[in-house]
């Protein structure tokens, strides 16, 4: 993606189902969870910016003694923060007391994070603010072990007004209006109802307090917990907990929005939001891996036993497209596969659009993210290519002239190393001017390649968001090759819709196919359609969720794809720009094709899996008509 859009959260839950003791025999350090930590979220680093967290639990601590740990940071390098704090009391202790430091026994009883269950998190905010207060994992704590909450998420609410307000009415005062705040206390107080619950039933078989807080912690129902707090959760979520005793869990929602995978054996647990980095961290196998089912939860209780859980009912299956084109790692073989693809079945319509000639014609990619896509695209061109030459074979006959056989059949596609991203550019430059000329020499290019005014160059993108560094950048530097023309290719279908399930792409007015749209209403005479869905998104602004239509397809319904298309090429080709430049999208069909086991396209399609998410279409549609440069769900 040449446009920098930011990515969803990632989770990691870790639970050692055996003593520290043993992994110092096996693998030659108690450290064995906390180094899993570390790796886990760094292989996952993709997934965060804003900062990142880690609690870990010490299970059956005696009674005085601190049992649950946190280190977070808001800080640019986040994740080498918080371990290097961890590690700072380590270094000192392994220096101080060596025979002792490497005893698991000392080791739990002495440092902080010397534990078996632990928790982190890399954050991307949505919603709240970059303070470390908004940082995960989150705690509500208590002086009973099993009310003790912990949580951490990749997850984005809708309807975070509908559940702060229940929390009011139930008597309680928010610290804070976010989702995280509002899941918390929710969750909380569906935990607390449990604790009592059980608490009574003990107390009136005749057991003592001190008797029945061991009976609550073996009997806390966690499915049950989940099932009553999730009821009102609108958006897409996957939520990582542990209570202070020891029982910990990972709930989906029920659509699949958001993805968690888990591998677990007689050692350990492990969840994250990405399947190959449990595969590198531990070494299994991709079928030794699952995927939590939508609207389930894991739950791992104190004991270790291990059961996945129906806690809401699972729905038709929306997990999120955008995952598979570009926000997981690519090494998930899966998405590796789809996303060459997603590559191959644009390879007939750019062949189209070259008219077949492939002599004069330069292939490449743009960003780095687009490599596995151009991989497949030439192998649905190299495709094209066998056919094309049996049939020049047979035109030959019996005794072809040598030199036009080796013509037919040392033909194929000129693919080069066209642009790379040289430096990454900071606006330190005021004047808007000069920044703009920054940031047009962020990437550098390979002179010498294209011949002037005679080459066609196809570079693919894995998707175009607002298209401002294709306008400020990549167009311009393309041009300065002096191809005849530029195809620019995303292997993504246009993105006309925001997103309100965690990936920060909330606001109409950055997608270039919405301004296209916008625009060509405005050109054929047709404003009365933006006024008259402005006037039907205002009257549905107070209406329930569940009864909301989104009305912004209205928009785009007048003009074919390409008509869009067009209007998009037009909009981003630079001031001055020699070559004739087109911009090709990919189709939702194909799209479908691709990845037909993760159909989650509201962004293309403006089909949302929730009803927030109508909501917030039309909420989004209002904001940039009246001005309004904020997220439709804020």
């Amino acid at each position: 993606m040449s446009d920098q859009i930011k990515h969803e959260c990632g989770i990691v839950l870790i639970r050692l189902l055996k003593p520290l003791q043993y992994y110092k025999d096996k693998y030659g350090s108690w450290r064995y969870g906390l180094d899993k930590l570390y790796l886990l979220m760094e292989k996952q680093h993709n997934r965060g910016q804003d900062g990142a967290g880690v609690v870990s639990l010490k299970l059956d601590q005696p009674s005085g003694m601190k049992y649950l740990f946190r280190e977070r940071s808001n800080q640019k390098n986040s994740i080498q923060e918080v371990f290097a704090n961890i590690y700072k009391n380590f270094e000192y202790e392994s220096d101080h007391r060596p025979d002792l430091f490497e005893d698991p026994e000392w080791a739990k009883t002495n440092l902080p994070f010397a534990g078996e269950l632990y928790m982190g998190h890399l954050r991307y905010g949505t919603f709240g603010n970059g303070s470390i207060e908004h940082v995960h994992p989150v705690m509500r704590e208590n002086n009973w072990r099993s009310r003790n909450l912990v949580l951490a998420g990749n997850f984005n609410l809708t309807n975070t007004d509908e559940i702060f307000n229940a929390l009011v009415e139930l008597g309680q005062h928010p610290k804070d209006y976010t989702d995280t705040v509002s899941i918390l206390e929710n969750v909380g107080h569906f935990l607390d109802e449990e604790n009592e619950l059980v608490f009574r039933k003990y107390k009136n078989e005749g057991y003592k307090n001190r008797e029945i807080s061991y009976l609550i912690e073996r009997d806390l129902d966690i499915r049950k917990i989940l099932e009553r707090s999730s009821k009102r959760w609108d958006g897409g979520y996957v939520i990582c907990g542990m209570l202070g005793h020891g029982d910990a869990f990972v709930t989906r929602d029920p659509h699949g929005i958001r993805p968690a995978f888990y591998y677990h054996n007689d050692e350990i647990v492990v969840v994250t939001s990405e399947r190959p980095v449990i595969q590198t961290a531990l070494n299994v196998r991709y079928t030794e891996l699952s995927e939590l089912k939508p609207g389930h939860a894991l739950i791992v209780k104190k004991d270790g036993s291990i059961s996945e859980e129906m806690v809401a009912v699972p729905q038709k299956r929306r997990s999120c497209s955008f995952e598979r084109i570009y926000f997981s790692r690519g090494s998930d073989r899966t998405i590796y596969l789809e996303r060459k693809e997603l590559g191959r079945l644009l390879a007939p319509k750019v062949l189209e659009k070259i008219d077949h000639n492939l002599k004069d014609t330069v292939f490449s990619y743009i960003p780095n993210t687009a490599e596995t896509a151009f991989y497949g695209m030439l192998e649905g061109i190299r495709g094209y290519l066998v056919k094309w030459r049996m049939e020049k074979v047979q035109e030959l006959c019996a005794n072809p002239d040598p030199q036009k056989l080796e013509e037919v059949l040392s033909l194929e596609p000129r693919v080069e190393k066209i642009a790379i991203k040289d430096v990454k550019m900071r606006t330190f430059i005021t004047a808007d001017t000069s920044r703009d000329d920054m940031v047009a020499h962020v990437y550098d290019v390979t002179y010498g390649i294209v011949r002037n005014n005679v080459d066609t160059l196809v570079i693919i993108d894995d998707s175009i968001v607002r298209g401002t560094t294709l306008k400020k950048s990549i167009l311009k530097i393309l041009d300065r090759l002096h191809p005849k023309k530029i195809i620019v290719v995303s292997s993504a279908p246009q993105i006309r819709y925001p997103d309100c399930y965690g990936i920060d792409m909330a606001k109409l007015g950055d997608f270039c196919a919405f301004t296209a749209a916008i625009s060509l209403l405005k050109e054929t005479g047709r404003q009365n359609i933006i006024d008259e869905v402005y006037e039907k998104c205002k009257a549905q602004q107070n209406l329930p969720k569940e009864e909301v239509v989104n009305y912004v397809k209205d928009i785009y319904r007048p003009f074919s794809d390409e008509e869009i298309s067009r209007k998009i090429a037009q909009m981003l080709t630079p001031e001055g720009t020699h070559a004739e430049v087109e911009i090709l999208f990919q189709t939702v069909e194909n799209l479908h094709k691709a990845c037909p086991n993760d159909n989650g396209d509201w962004y293309f399609t403006g089909d949302y899996p929730t009803p927030g998410g109508n909501k917030v279409a039309n909420n989004a549609f209002v904001n940039f008509m009246e001005g309004r440069n904020q997220r439709a769900y804020c």
